[in-house]
C-alpha cells in the first residue's frame, strides 16, 4: 500500500445535474478519503474547476487566453475550499492550498505542504500550476513532486481505464492494463498532457486511471484492487 498519494479529482465528479455541487457525491468521496487516511496513507488532492466554469468556454466567448485560464483556475480554487470544509465535516483534518493566491484565504508553500501532510492533514490544492497554458494534469503532476507522492490516482467519471479508442463510440475498444507514459505521448492518449507526463517520467511518479463512479472504488484504488490502467515511467 502507498504511503502517500495524490487523488486528482475532475470538477465534474464533484457536480450534480442541475448545480455545481452534489452534496451526497463530496459526502461519498470524502468519507472514502477518511477512510484512505485511517489506514495511513497521507492524501494531497487536485481539484479541476470544470463543475463551474472551464478556461476554453471563457476564449470561445472571446476572452483573452490568460484571462480565460485565470477564470478557470480561481474554479478550481472555489472547489478546493468547499472540498476541504466537506472533509472537516466528516472528522478529516483538511486545508485548502492554492498556486492562485488568494489573500487572507490560502496559498501554496512546498515546505508547509508537507509539514502539514506530515502532521496528518490532508489538503486539497486549487489554482492548478498557477500559470495560464497549462492544464490542471500538469498542476497534478507538480503537487505530486512537491509532496513526494508515490502514486497519482485519476479518478475518472464512467471511465475504468485507458482505451486505444473511445469505448463510447467503438464498442470494440480495448482498455489497457499496464502503459508507460513514453506510451501516452508516443500514441496520442489523451488520458494526460504531455506537460504532466514528462514531469511524472522526470520524478519516476507512477499514475492510476479508473472509475471513481464505482462504489468505493477510491479505496480499492488505494489497495491495489480497483480495475483500471497503471501508467508506469
Amino acid at each position: 500500500m502507498y504511503k502517500r498519494i495524490l487523488l486528482k479529482l475532475s470538477g465534474e465528479a464533484l457536480s450534480a445535474p442541475d448545480f455545481p455541487f452534489s452534496t451526497e457525491m463530496l459526502e461519498k468521496i470524502a468519507l472514502q478519503v477518511k477512510e484512505t487516511r485511517e489506514m495511513g496513507v497521507d492524501v494531497g488532492i487536485v481539484v479541476g474547476g470544470g463543475n463551474i466554469c472551464r478556461g476554453r468556454i471563457f476564449e470561445e466567448l472571446g476572452f483573452d487566453r490568460v484571462k480565460a485560464d485565470y477564470a478557470g483556475m480561481l474554479a478550481t480554487v472555489i472547489n478546493a475550499i468547499m472540498f476541504a470544509a466537506e472533509l472537516n465535516k466528516v472528522g478529516v483534518k483538511a486545508l485548502p492550498m492554492s498556486a492562485v493566491k488568494a489573500q487572507n484565504v490560502l496559498d501554496f508553500d512546498k515546505d508547509e505542504a508537507n509539514r502539514l501532510m506530515d502532521e496528518g492533514n490532508v489538503l486539497v490544492f486549487g489554482g492548478g500550476y498557477g500559470l495560464p497554458y497549462y492544464s490542471t494534469d500538469t498542476g497534478s503532476a507538480q503537487r505530486a513532486m512537491d509532496i513526494g507522492a508515490d502514486m497519482i490516482l485519476m479518478a475518472k467519471s464512467g471511465v475504468d481505464g485507458v482505451y486505444d479508442a473511445d469505448p463510447d463510440t467503438h464498442p470494440d475498444a480495448k482498455r489497457f492494463d499496464t502503459l508507460t507514459f513514453n506510451d501516452i505521448l508516443e500514441l496520442d492518449l489523451k488520458v494526460i498532457d504531455s506537460q504532466a507526463a514528462e514531469l511524472c517520467e522526470k520524478a519516476k511518479i507512477e499514475a492510476f486511471v479508473f472509475d471513481m463512479a464505482e462504489e468505493g472504488n477510491i479505496v480499492k484504488a488505494v489497495k491495489g484492487e480497483a480495475t483500471g490502467t497503471l501508467i508506469r515511467f
